[in-house]
């Protein structure tokens, strides 16, 4: 890891043309480093802490003819004092023209006046070193500058707040009152009244144990909130899959034409569907295809479902239905599947029971009539696809369990203090009942950073952008 000791800086929000360019410089010697930049009213070093202050950057190894200092850029210099600022070090922040060349130029000579180039989220790693955050909430900076969706940033914002934090703070004080009281009635039984586990200890197991199997049943939706998922529209050729691709983004994306095979490649946007970033894929129709090209559509149609979160078929549900030897059933079986039973201005000629009926080893199915002609059914089918990706299901996003590394801290945690409560139950000696509890917490602290190690605090922080 980068020394912690020096003082970094990095452009912190991204370079192109902008109204402003933010620039952070942080560290013990933030301010001594920005004086040799700022030219302004008052020097950075004599500044009260949270206050602005107009000026210029400046080069001072340059000068004019006059012997004047070289002027980079006018800028807002934004003056924190340790600990109250992001990183909890003295920092500057400032705000320069947007715009390439007036950024890069007032980087270039805070380098050259004393600060290194901050490595890629080295910002937060240094706010959760000084404990400005857990790294739970540190982890949510990142997740809220990739939110895709309303509901993707609501579920950052709640984790940056500590909602995670405070629930999982909650369980830990639970389970350190348990495990310090059954380590105490192990190391002096005869004081503390035998070493059984008392019935008040195998509740707040309990209590957490609960607790812990709401945050794990909020995962998958929480996950796909937080990272989108894949929903492949498959089907025959004909069946009105890119007239049901386009109804559902509500603009011609996709070719429709009454020529079967038309689309040959998947086509695929994301569109916000009950605050999921969904990619909406449009495929080629799914038949016994002579001609390569065709055959390589089809193809690429099936493996679409690899790795889908839900898929959507798309059964022309104003024509005859007969699903022997379709290659799709077998391709959606053990899979959440919507049947949308396409062109019902048309008429309704398919039952909805027939697709049902050749989809039995399907993990869940949902059947909707639709029209992407005349609208009707669109609505129904969007709330249809939500609820199959969880939306509601498991109740709000708030200190909801999105990121899968917390997922699998939790699990383990989970299944520790399962053991636990089975040994407390069959009346194990009490160090079994311990070793469980203070595995579990060990768990429990991967998620705050309470028992982070050096190589996954690299890990994670090597993942974001550099200036955060």
């Amino acid at each position: 890891m980068q020394p912690l000791d020096d003082t970094i800086a990095a452009l912190a929000t991204a370079p192109g043309v902008a109204g402003l360019a933010v620039l952070r410089v942080s560290g013990a010697s933030a301010l001594a480093v920005s004086d040799r930049v700022f030219r302004g009213a008052t020097p950075l070093a004599r500044a009260v802490g949270h206050t602005l202050h107009h000026g210029w950057a400046v080069d001072a190894s340059q000068r004019d003819a006059a012997g004047c200092e070289r002027k980079l850029d006018e800028v807002v210099a934004a003056v924190f004092r340790a600990p109250r600022s992001f990183t909890g070090e003295d920092t500057v922040e400032w705000s320069c023209h947007g715009g390439v060349v007036p950024a890069r130029r007032v980087l270039e000579v805070l380098l050259a006046a004393g600060a290194r180039l901050a490595g890629p989220g080295e910002f937060s790693l240094r706010a959760f070193l000084h404990g400005r955050m857990d790294l739970a909430q540190a982890e949510a900076v990142a997740d809220l500058v990739h939110a895709e969706t309303e509901s993707a940033g609501d579920l950052a914002l709640s984790q940056l707040a500590g909602a995670l934090s405070r629930r999982l703070g909650a369980i830990e004080e639970q389970l350190v009152g348990a495990a310090a009281e059954v380590e105490a009635r192990v190391d002096f039984a005869d004081d503390v009244g035998g070493v059984e586990i008392p019935p008040h200890v195998s509740d707040a197991i309990a209590g957490a144990l609960g607790e812990l199997d709401a945050l794990l049943e909020s995962a998958p939706w929480a996950r796909a909130v937080r990272e989108g998922v894949r929903v492949p529209i498959v089907g025959r050729p004909n069946a009105g899959k890119s007239s049901l691709f386009n109804a559902l983004l509500g603009e011609e994306r996709a070719i429709v034409a009454a020529e079967p095979g038309t689309t040959r490649d998947r086509v695929s946007e994301k569109l916000d569907l009950a605050g999921i970033a969904v990619t909406l894929s449009d495929t080629a129709g799914v038949r016994d295809a002579r001609d390569p090209v065709e055959a390589e559509g089809v193809s690429r149609s099936l493996a679409a479902l690899d790795g889908a979160a839900v898929a959507l078929w798309a059964v022309d549900g104003a024509r005859g239905f007969d699903g022997v030897g379709d290659p799709l059933v077998e391709q959606l079986a053990e899979r959440r599947v919507v049947v949308a039973l396409t062109k019902s201005d048309l008429g309704r000629v398919v039952d909805e029971c027939a697709p049902r009926a050749m989809l039995a080893r399907a993990a869940e199915v949902k059947t909707v009539r639709v029209s992407a002609v005349t609208g009707d059914g669109l609505d129904e089918l969007r709330a249809t696809l939500g609820a199959l990706l969880g939306a509601g299901r498991n109740g709000g996003l708030t200190g909801a369990v999105a990121n899968p590394r917390h997922t699998d801290a939790l699990a383990r945690a989970r299944a520790a203090l399962g053991r636990a409560s089975d040994a407390a139950a069959a009346g194990s000696p009490g160090e079994i009942v311990a070793l469980e509890l203070r595995e579990s917490l060990a768990a429990i602290g991967e998620v705050s950073g309470r028992q982070a190690s050096e190589e996954l605090l690299e890990r994670i922080f090597a993942r974001f952008c550099i200036g955060k």
